[in-house]
C-alpha cells in the first residue's frame, strides 16, 4: 500500500508501492530491500502523512511490518489510549539530560532490539511519527520529541521514509477510533489532570508535569525516574515497583509500608559529591534486584 502525505495528490497511473509523498516538490519512493537507496534527504526533512492513508496502511499491511509507528507522546499519554501496534519512545527529561540532545536508537527504544535492527538493516520503508495533535511538520519545535527521534533515525536508521501523522493521535483516534487502543500493560494508569498537579513534597523537584515521561527501564528490574514518578502509587504499581532508592536531601519516601525505601542525601546541584554513596548504592540495588519479580 502507499502513504500518501497530507495534499499531496496521486500521479497518472499511481505512485507505487510505499510511496511517499511531499507537500511540494519532486515525488521520491521510500526505500525497500532490493533496490537501491534513494538518495537521503535534508537533514531534518519530515513528510505528512494524513490519517486516512495511515489507515488504509494499517487495513492493508501483509506479513512483517514495512512501516513503525513511533508514538512521541508522553508515557502517561501512551497508556491511555495509542494507535494499534505503536511504540512508545522513551524521551523524557531525563533521557533527554543525559544525552545532551542526541539520543540514540537504544535510548529512545531501550526494550525493543528487533525493532532497533530492522531499523539498522533498512528493513522499514517507512516511519511514521505521530505526537497528541501536530498539524504540520513545521510548526514543531525544534527541541520537540519528534525531532529529537527524527535526528536519531536520520543518524542511525538505513534511510527509512521519516513521516508525521498529520493531526496526530489526536485526529486520527477522533477519526479512526477502532484503531487505537488503550496499552494493555498500562491501562490502569490515567494521566494526571493538568489543573490538579500533584504536591511532590520537596524543594528540588522543578520538573514540570508537561514534561514527565515514564520511568526510563535500564535492566529488567531497574528503573531510573523522578520525584514525580515517585509520587505516582499507580504507575509504580503497574510497573511493578517494590523499592525505591531515594537520591535526594529533601523528597519524602510518600509510601512507606507499601515499598522498600533507601535514602541516599544528595544535593541536586552539580557541586554535590556522589561518588562517596556509589557502594552502598550498587548494594542496595543488588540485594533488590535479586528479589525483584518483574520490577524494582
Amino acid at each position: 500500500p502507499a502513504l500518501h502525505s497530507a495534499g499531496g495528490a496521486r500521479r497518472r497511473g499511481g505512485a507505487g508501492p510505499g510511496a511517499v509523498k511531499g507537500r511540494a516538490g519532486p515525488q521520491r519512493s521510500v526505500w525497500a530491500p532490493g533496490r537501491a537507496p534513494a538518495s537521503p534527504p535534508a537533514m531534518g526533512e519530515l513528510r505528512e502523512v494524513e490519517a486516512r492513508a495511515l489507515r488504509r496502511l494499517l487495513r492493508r499491511e501483509p506479513g512483517p511490518a514495512r512501516c513503525l509507528l513511533l508514538d512521541c507522546r508522553p508515557f502517561l499519554a501512551h497508556g491511555a489510549g495509542a494507535i494499534r501496534g505503536a511504540l512508545n519512545v522513551r524521551c523524557n527529561s531525563i533521557v533527554r539530560r543525559r544525552a545532551k540532545g542526541a539520543v540514540s536508537l537504544e535510548q529512545i527504544l531501550p526494550a525493543e532490539p528487533e525493532v532497533r535492527a530492522r531499523l539498522r538493516a533498512g528493513l522499514y520503508a517507512a516511519v511514521v511519527l505521530y505526537d497528541e495533535r501536530s498539524a504540520r511538520a513545521d510548526s514543531l519545535r525544534e527541541d520537540s520529541t519528534v525531532w529529537l527521534v527524527v535526528r536519531a533515525l536520520r543518524r542511525e536508521a538505513a534511510r527509512p521514509d521519516l513521516c508525521l501523522l498529520k493531526g496526530g493521535y489526536e485526529r486520527f483516534h477522533s477519526e479512526y477510533p477502532e484503531f487505537c487502543a488503550k496499552t494493555k500493560s498500562l491501562s490502569s494508569v490515567s494521566p494526571p489532570a493538568s489543573t490538579e498537579p500533584i504536591e511532590l513534597g520537596c524543594s528540588s523537584c522543578g520538573t514540570p508535569l508537561h514534561d514527565q515521561g515514564g520511568p526510563v527501564e535500564i535492566l529488567p528490574f531497574l528503573y531510573l525516574g523522578s520525584a514525580y514518578h515517585a509520587a505516582r502509587r499507580d504507575m509504580l504499581d503497574t510497573l511493578g515497583i517494590t523499592a525505591l532508592l531515594n537520591v535526594s536531601s529533601d523528597c519524602p519516601n510518600h509510601f512507606e509500608g507499601h515499598y522498600q525505601y533507601k535514602c541516599i542525601p544528595v544535593e541536586d546541584n552539580h557541586k554535590a559529591d556522589i561518588s562517596s554513596w556509589f557502594m552502598e548504592a550498587i548494594e542496595y540495588i543488588g540485594r533488590c534486584g535479586l528479589l525483584a519479580k518483574p520490577g524494582w
